[in-house]
């Protein structure tokens, strides 16, 4: 725990020392593009200065989201605050979308009453050394951001990329000026705004994603169940869902298929095995792994798991069957099937597969659960 709390804090400390690069950085490039902006009478110098006013107080938002975020755990949150890096997220994504509608509206009124823009050499070469500027911040905001798992870093990078193009278009629309007398400026207005706002919306649904909860990603999911499946007594894994609880606390659940002949010390034993090896290969808190037992000594019932799984698996929409177990002295049988979501009608697929599986075995008692494609 301690060694977590240390990471954490070398974490925030990562975030704020690059958002407060990032913050002067584009503080000052605003600064400059305005003034530059102004003196040449140029809409697209203005808000591309205005851009840069809007990274700086993203990186602010970023370093607000960051401290609250590595708040410790209390009796209220006990599985810390780490979300509150999302709601940062989502502020971020709302001043973006702000932004390139204004910017957009600007430069539609510059296309409709337009005015000549009038650029100096030290006009051109601010607008160069942006360029730069901004590829090497992208750059590195982007780089600190995979480093600690910082969706806002990673977003802020990313943006001053753009930025770069934006301003790289800006500079060729001067220059295209100064040698043809054709003015583009409210045009490549127009097209930067039309970036910052498809830039926006596309934080905007990331977020969402995230505070939503989203599928996760199919390469972690397949890494758990491979470390699950690595026990000698796992015979399937199912059923893996994980929430997020911010960048730094994803917590787990999983089924687990195991023989019926296990003892509750077996079981329990193994348990505390698979949080282990889940912890220390993927940094994810297993916090529940429920148990389905698999018949290991009738015949019989190995032909009916079989035979029913043959059945089932012939519908199209069928990922899978699992938990599958026979009382044969109760005559009852369980087990989950998982449709896909691109079923037209998964209840009626579900009720057909119900009524099938009833008549191959018309003395039993069926428990069929329809359960949900919740990862690869």
């Amino acid at each position: 725990m301690a060694q977590q709390e240390l990471d954490a804090a070398e974490r925030e400390k990562v975030i704020v020392r690059t958002s407060v690069i990032g913050i002067a950085a584009n503080v000052l490039l605003a600064a400059f593009k305005a003034a530059v902006g102004l003196a040449a009478n140029s809409i697209a110098v203005v808000l591309d200065a205005v851009n840069n006013l809007t990274d700086a107080l993203s990186s602010v938002i970023t370093i607000i989201g960051a401290k609250l975020g590595g708040k410790a755990p209390d009796k209220e949150h006990p599985l810390g605050h780490g979300r509150y890096e999302y709601l940062s997220a989502l502020v971020i994504a709302a001043i973006v979308l702000y932004a390139g509608i204004t910017a957009l509206v600007e430069s539609v009124k510059k296309i409709i009453e337009p005015e000549a823009a009038d650029y100096s050499t030290v006009a051109l070469v601010i607008i160069a050394a942006a360029v730069i500027v901004k590829i090497i911040l992208g750059r590195y905001v982007s780089a600190k951001g995979r480093q600690v798992n910082s969706g806002s870093l990673v977003a802020s990078g990313k943006d001053a990329l753009f930025d770069a193009v934006l301003s790289a278009s800006v500079l060729a629309a001067a220059l295209i000026y100064l040698t043809t007398g054709i003015g583009l400026e409210a045009y490549v207005g127009v097209a930067i705004s039309i970036v910052i706002i498809k830039a926006g919306f596309e934080m905007l649904r990331e977020t969402l994603d995230d505070i939503l909860g989203k599928r996760p990603d199919p390469e972690v999911s397949r890494g758990i169940k491979r470390t699950v499946c690595a026990d000698p007594e796992v015979l399937g894994a199912y059923d893996l869902l994980m929430e997020s609880y911010g960048p730094n606390l994803t917590v787990a659940s999983i089924h687990v298929e195991v023989a019926d002949t296990m003892t509750a010390l077996q079981i329990d034993e193994l348990t505390r095995r698979l949080q282990q090896a889940v912890m220390s290969e993927h940094g994810i808190a297993l916090a529940t792994v429920g148990i389905y037992a698999r018949n290991t000594s009738s015949d019989a019932v190995r032909e009916m798991r079989s035979r029913i799984t043959r059945t089932v698996a012939a519908h199209d929409g069928v990922i899978q069957i699992h938990g599958f177990f026979v009382n044969e002295n109760a005559r009852t049988c369980s087990f989950d099937v998982v449709l896909d979501f691109a079923v037209p009608d998964g209840d009626a697929l579900y009720r057909t597969i119900c009524d099938e599986v009833q008549a191959l075995y018309p003395d039993y008692t069926f428990l069929i659960t329809n359960d949900r494609d919740v990862s690869d």
